[in-house]
């Protein structure tokens, strides 16, 4: 088996998806080659660079070797102004080379002109010319080298961003034209999101084999012929070029669950789609991250949960895997005491990211967030008091919400201010699938048979475009929050925002 993934995403850590399956794999026997092409895509781009013309891409273009070096070393998050610096200059090379190809492009993310990752018939027409992608003079010499290395039977894609889909298309094609005995699937977080919806009617019929929601484990090793064990196997970074990511040290991305174990908020995408929660022991995940650290010796532990759970936040207290560790938690009573968040920060936590949404009581309880406010200020007061970082997540525009409320979380925002390290902003996109849609929605989101959003009308009649203006010209004006969102690391965010705590 080989598994890819696919340009264009941040490449600042292994891909945790093709790594669990990967673990999975080999737990049975089975030989399986890893190719990170976002990393190895973005790395040959930037060796190849569109020369530049003006004096900010010269400068960047001859920095580019100390730049990457840079980002790699612990040094440069020292001096946050230096790494902005050298982050920018990394993207304008990158910037540039895109435009030349008519595309915007960056560190993080990938769009064409004139085509859109919403609609399968432009994705179609990316699998039918993909030499037009800019990525095609490094995957049509990798992919047929590492396929008569590894003697494939199969070949599976991981495609969990809208950045991806342009690229993992123009693949699939090259893949089906050159090698179309060669069983093709396609499996991963966005291909979820499109299989879950109920108005899904596969128009990649011909081109791609097999079709993937969910975890993929079961499906692709019963395709390769093999009786499937429900036993946990570690997962398996073997193969993926861990000394070459952009980070001052390895990023081990490890998911403890997927779901969500409280899976009650109002127009969540994990409810909307259905997806199961399903947790591993808090034991067995003890394990693996002994095992992995043995093996790997990260600098940094991501847990991709969308809410690590009570128990195992209590397991890793209990227990410390003697790594620092990050990742996103919900707001809840065991982290309002103070005592254990002090547990917790001895444990190696040096950042939690809370979904905190807004600071008006009312807004969360239409959102069924299960949290009062009275909690919510505790919690940031005691993680703030044990050294532990916080990455809020504000969600503005929900049905619930008008500017009144939106400027009653301006004010718990600055009067937590000094609790508070870092600020993510979001705009409210209503999932096509959510139950409260058909009340609301008007048509489709964006565009494109793949959309995952439906427009809607606000019932207090606050519109995208006065949510936008209170947030540029009233939230991010006032200082205290301009001093929180100064601290954001640009591009990567929070991937790298545990390195500057």
């Amino acid at each position: 088996m080989l598994l890819i993934h696919p340009p264009a995403a941040k490449g600042c850590e292994p891909p945790a998806g093709i790594a669990r399956l990967a673990g999975a794999i080999r737990g049975h026997g089975l030989p399986c080659t890893l190719l990170d092409a976002n990393l190895e895509g973005q790395l040959f781009l930037l060796a190849n660079p569109a020369p530049g013309k003006d004096t900010w891409s010269i400068r960047a273009g001859k920095n580019l070797k100390d730049n990457l070096a840079a980002l790699r070393s612990r040094e440069l998050y020292q001096n946050p102004s230096r790494y902005r610096r050298a982050v920018a200059d990394l993207n304008r090379v990158l910037e540039q080379t895109g435009q030349r190809h008519h595309l915007s492009l960056s560190l993080a993310n990938y769009q064409e002109e004139g085509l859109s990752p919403l609609s399968s018939t432009d994705l179609i027409r990316s699998a039918e010319n993909p030499a037009a992608n800019i990525f095609f003079p490094y995957f049509a010499a990798r992919l047929p080298a590492l396929i008569e290395e590894s003697r494939p039977t199969c070949i599976g894609i991981s495609l969990n961003y809208l950045s991806q889909a342009a690229t993992t298309f123009a693949m699939l094609g090259f893949l089906k034209k050159h090698y179309p005995g060669l069983p093709l699937v396609l499996g991963g977080g966005l291909v979820t999101s499109w299989l879950r919806n109920p108005s899904w009617n596969n128009p990649f019929a011909g081109l791609i084999d097999h079709c993937l929601a969910g975890p993929g484990e079961e499906a692709l090793i019963r395709l390769l012929s093999t009786e499937f064990s429900r036993h946990a196997q570690t997962p398996s970074y073997s193969g993926l070029p861990l000394d070459g990511y952009l980070a001052p040290g390895l990023i081990l991305p490890y998911a403890a669950s997927s779901g969500c174990y409280w899976n009650n908020c109002l127009f969540c995408p994990e409810k909307a789609e259905g997806n199961p929660y399903q947790q591993i022991p808090p034991a067995t995940v003890l394990a693996d991250i002994a095992i992995l650290k043995e093996a790997h010796r990260p600098s940094l532990l991501h847990f991709l949960d969308n809410a690590i759970s009570p128990a195992l936040m209590q397991a890793l207290a209990a227990e410390p895997p003697g790594l620092d560790w990050y990742g996103f938690a919900r707001i809840t009573p065991l982290l309002a005491d103070i005592h254990f968040c002090h547990s917790l920060r001895q444990s190696g936590c040096r950042m939690l990211k809370l979904g905190l949404e807004s600071g008006d009581q009312d807004v969360l309880n239409a959102m069924n967030k299960g949290q009062d406010l009275a909690l919510i200020e505790t919690v940031l007061q005691n993680l703030a008091a044990a050294g532990i970082a916080t990455y809020i997540y504000l969600l503005f525009g929900t049905p619930s919400e008008s500017l009144a409320e939106a400027r009653r979380t301006l004010d718990f925002v600055t009067r937590h201010h000094s609790a508070i390290t870092f600020l993510n902003l979001a705009v409210f996109n209503m999932p096509i699938g959510s139950p409260e849609a058909p009340s609301v929605a008007r048509s489709a989101f964006y565009g494109g048979d793949l959309s995952l959003y439906t427009d809607f009308e606000h019932p207090k009649g606050w519109t995208r475009k006065e949510i936008r203006k209170f947030l540029d010209q009233e939230f991010k004006r006032h200082p205290d929050i301009a001093r929180i969102l100064q601290r954001d690391p640009p591009i990567f965010t929070s991937n790298h925002a545990a390195f500057f705590c």
